[in-house]
């Protein structure tokens, strides 16, 4: 019954947000039939959440670490302003031909870079304070790494979005406590609930996603 509810729930969201791009929605389906791991991908409700905060933030640099097969990328590009521009990473080299080929398909792929490597090593090329707009969507162990280097990068004012942060309520589950990848969001829960000069939420649908911004301090 819970479940019937919820799947009504879902559908009713769905039907009630503003409408999923075809190419998107096209996206979404080859990323299921090519890949076993498909359910990676945003999702509808998760990219009109992109596009509108990104177009709130107006970045003219956003980073996303993890691009997976490119439907989060499309969607924070579809929010950024006509000088905006996102640099994509994705650690997979055998995802980059299917990634480029959604970036060639829209009209809104031109404002994309992608880089192929580790996440970590690509972030440290970035100098301090240079980013508006951060998105950490790739391995779950890195999660604590990927902040420190997040808030390095992120200008006063900016945003730092960071999904699966309840990691499907593992996070409060003692069975998981040994868990690599749960114990990698937990820590990465713990440290942005503290993180000096950083205001920290959690918004609790699909599998959680936070909101971190970085204050501006102002001079007395």
């Amino acid at each position: 019954m819970k479940y019937e509810i919820e799947s009504g729930i879902d559908a009713y969201v769905d039907s009630h947000i503003s409408e999923e791009p075809e190419l998107l929605r096209q996206l979404t389906r080859e990323s299921y039939l090519r890949l076993i791991n498909g359910r990676m991908v945003s999702g509808h409700l998760q990219g009109r959440l992109l596009k509108m905060l990104t177009q709130l933030c107006a970045p003219k640099l956003a980073v996303e670490l993890g691009t997976f097969t490119g439907y989060s990328a499309l969607c924070i590009a579809e929010g950024l302003p006509e000088d905006g521009h996102l640099v994509t990473i994705e650690v997979d080299d055998e995802l980059e031909d299917f990634i480029r080929r959604q970036l060639d398909a829209s009209e809104h792929g031109g404002k994309v870079e992608l880089r192929i490597g580790p996440a970590l090593d690509i972030c440290r090329e970035f100098a301090d304070e240079s980013v508006d707009m951060i998105f950490i969507d790739a391995d779950k162990r890195q999660y604590p790494a990927y902040l420190e280097e997040a808030a390095r990068m992120l200008r006063p004012g900016g945003l730092i979005i960071a999904d699966n942060t309840l990691w499907s309520g593992h996070v409060c589950d003692p069975a998981y406590e040994n868990d690599p990848q749960t114990r990698g969001v937990s820590t990465f829960n713990e440290k942005a609930a503290s993180l000096p000069g950083f205001e920290t939420v959690i918004l609790p649908f699909r599998d959680g996603i936070s909101l971190l911004r970085k204050c501006i301090m102002h001079n007395s």
